[in-house]
Order: structure tokens, then C-alpha cells, then sequence
């Protein structure tokens, strides 16, 4: 059975291992080898992921008989008005198809109703229609695209969805 669990800055190095473990495979044909690894040593650094914890993001473990599954990654009130934005969801390539990426969005979802956000965002690579196509299953609704440079030439280009909560 699926289990999900906040995880405590002492633990954060299990996101950063998921990340390092998922983004290779999941971007292989999106990225480049160069973007991938720029982006995981920008967005994935321990220094990174506490002062996100400290800014108030909440990362939820998905594990399954103690093995990790993924993670998420989120924040409440994101943004003008009260909605709360997924900013992290990974799961390892092994753990695709067991549930683990529902349960966590779920139990996401779950919290951000409890703390009165009205609507739960995300940003997805245009490009990675796999997870265009879950989030779409799950009741997300594209609303807009944006583009944005996240310096040394990269960009991130993503499509926007949301779920009305």
C-alpha cells in the first residue's frame, strides 16, 4: 500500500536522490544532457530545497513496503489569491503506474482544500505529454503557456494547468 508522509528538512536529500534518479530518463528526449544537469544542480541543491522549505513549500515522500516511490513538492497560497502551486512531482521510472503520482496530487489536493485555496497550479514541459495527458486524466485544465529563461542561455517552456479544488 501507497503511503505518503511530509518530509523533514533532515530528509531532503531523499528529494534531491529522486530527482537525480527520475530527470535523465524523464527528459531525455525534451532537454538537453546540459539543461538537465544545470537544472538539477540549480532546482535540486540541499541549499535550494531548505530555503524553499523555509519559505513554507511542504514535500510529501510517496513510499510503498519503505521503498520511495516520489515526491512532491508545494506551496499554499501561491501567487495573488488563495491557491496553492505544485511546484515539484517525480516519481521513479520503476514506480510509474503503481499510483503513487495520483495518491500524491490527492493528497496535495487534500491540503490545500483543508487550508481554503480555491485551485491547485502547475507548470509541465509543453513537450512532456505523458504527464500533460495524467494531469489532464486527473481533472486539470491547461490555462495558459509561458516561457520562462532561467539564465545561462536555458529556458523552461511549459504549459500552465489547474485543478479547481
Amino acid at each position: 500500500m501507497i503511503q505518503i508522509r511530509q518530509i523533514p528538512k533532515e530528509e531532503l536529500s531523499k528529494v534531491q536522490s529522486i530527482a537525480h534518479r527520475t530527470w535523465p530518463s524523464t527528459f531525455a528526449n525534451i532537454l538537453s544532457t546540459e539543461q538537465i544537469k544545470y537544472m538539477l544542480n540549480w532546482m535540486y541543491s540541499l541549499e535550494m530545497l531548505e530555503a524553499q522549505l523555509e519559505k513554507g513549500h511542504t514535500f510529501l515522500l510517496a513510499e510503498e513496503d519503505g521503498e520511495e516511490l516520489g515526491f512532491a513538492g508545494f506551496e499554499l497560497n501561491y501567487g495573488e489569491g488563495p491557491k496553492a502551486k505544485l511546484h515539484k512531482i517525480y516519481l521513479l521510472p520503476e514506480a510509474q503506474g503503481k499510483g503513487a503520482g495520483k495518491a500524491l496530487i490527492l493528497e496535495v489536493a487534500d491540503r490545500a482544500k483543508k487550508s481554503d485555496q480555491k485551485s491547485l497550479l502547475l507548470n509541465v514541459n509543453k513537450y512532456n505529454q505523458k504527464a500533460i495527458d495524467f494531469y489532464l486524466r486527473i481533472g486539470f485544465q491547461e490555462i495558459y503557456k509561458e516561457v520562462i529563461d532561467i539564465g545561462s542561455g536555458y529556458m523552461m517552456d511549459d504549459v500552465v494547468m489547474e485543478l479547481n479544488l
